[in-house]
């Protein structure tokens, strides 16, 4: 699939539940939330279908999110189908790690579930190593499970562990270093992301807001000049960068104050609730969910995914005054 500006349109991000188990300021800021009930939730098999569908017009790799996938309840069994999917190359989980050391059986963790079910890459938020911010981030006092879901997923072997960063400032600008040398001594990629507009307009503001820039000559005074990495490429939008001296990378996700973030964009995201968006930065979002339960053909749905790639933008909104009209846990991350 290709849109009218030149994007290839190979990653869809698939979100199969608007719960968590945290609340974190940037992503859910409210304590009360209105769950979606589950007859307006996709089924795993409509799930299924529909990435089957995408991966016949091109796509070849696929991240499950939520909120936060492993709470729903037979998460194990849908990861276990999506592998088999034919042309499908790459199924990779976003998390914020809480759950990957429980024992889903004797002696086997989520973590080792998970990789054992076919998924070969793994996303973990952490935002700080001290635990008492955690907790204030996250509304939650869950940071040994982090860490201990990040030591699971060692053990499990995944392929890839990336740990990611939503940069606050005045809250976790002290943690840059720490984090950096938390993520060089286990060997996993660390990532900084600017915050964006995605919950409600309250949470970016000039006081919180850290860009990348800031961000890398902070590194940069304690490590030195940053060799850029270009050759190294994830699914994502990020910049690598290797620390001076070591093999260790880092990266930088910088939709704010890069203008060129979007040139390379390759993703679709598949809300819960059965919504196409063809772009996270913009109020367009399709409902496929009622042609798939109305029984359309696969050839219908195909041209819904046609559709939709069609009417991708150009760039995301975030810089024109963006007013969220869902928070990010309903849209997935």
């Amino acid at each position: 699939m290709q849109d009218r500006y030149g994007h290839r349109i190979s990653y869809l991000r698939v979100s199969i539940t608007d719960r968590c188990n945290e609340r974190c300021t940037y992503c859910m800021p409210h304590e009360l939330q209105e769950w979606l009930p589950r007859e307006e939730i996709l089924t795993f098999e409509e799930t299924l279908r529909l990435i089957r569908i995408a991966t016949e017009l091109g796509v070849s790799k696929v991240r499950i999110t939520g909120g936060e996938p492993l709470t729903r309840r037979g998460v194990i069994g849908l990861i276990r189908e999506v592998p088999k999917i034919p042309r499908l190359h790459d199924v990779g989980l976003s998390t914020n790690g809480t759950l990957l050391a429980r024992e889903v059986e004797p002696g086997t963790t989520m973590a080792r579930a998970v990789r054992s079910a076919g998924v070969r890459s793994v996303n973990v938020s952490l935002d700080t190593l001290d635990r008492r911010v955690y907790s204030e981030i996250t509304g939650r006092d869950m940071h040994r499970q982090v860490l201990d879901g990040i030591e699971a997923a060692i053990a499990a072997g995944f392929d890839q562990i990336k740990l990611n960063t939503v940069l606050m400032r005045d809250r976790n600008e002290d943690q840059l270093i720490p984090l950096i040398e938390f993520a060089g001594s286990r060997n996993l990629i660390l990532r900084f992301i600017e915050m964006m507009p995605v919950s409600t307009t309250e949470v970016l503001d000039e006081e919180n807001f850290m860009s990348i820039l800031a961000t890398k000559r902070m590194i940069e005074s304690r490590y030195g000049s940053l060799v850029p990495d270009p050759e190294f490429r994830t699914n994502g939008p990020a910049t690598y960068y290797q620390i001076p001296g070591r093999r260790q990378r880092i990266g930088f996700i910088g939709a704010m104050t890069n203008l060129h973030f979007c040139e390379s964009c390759n993703k679709l995201r598949l809300t819960c609730d059965g919504k196409l968006r063809p772009c996270l930065g913009s109020y367009l979002e399709f409902d496929i969910m009622k042609p798939l339960r109305a029984g359309a053909s696969d050839e219908q749905l195909r041209q819904f995914f046609l559709d939709v790639v069609d009417r991708k933008p150009e760039q995301h909104d975030f810089r024109n005054n963006y007013q969220p009209g869902r928070k990010m846990i309903a849209i997935g991350g």
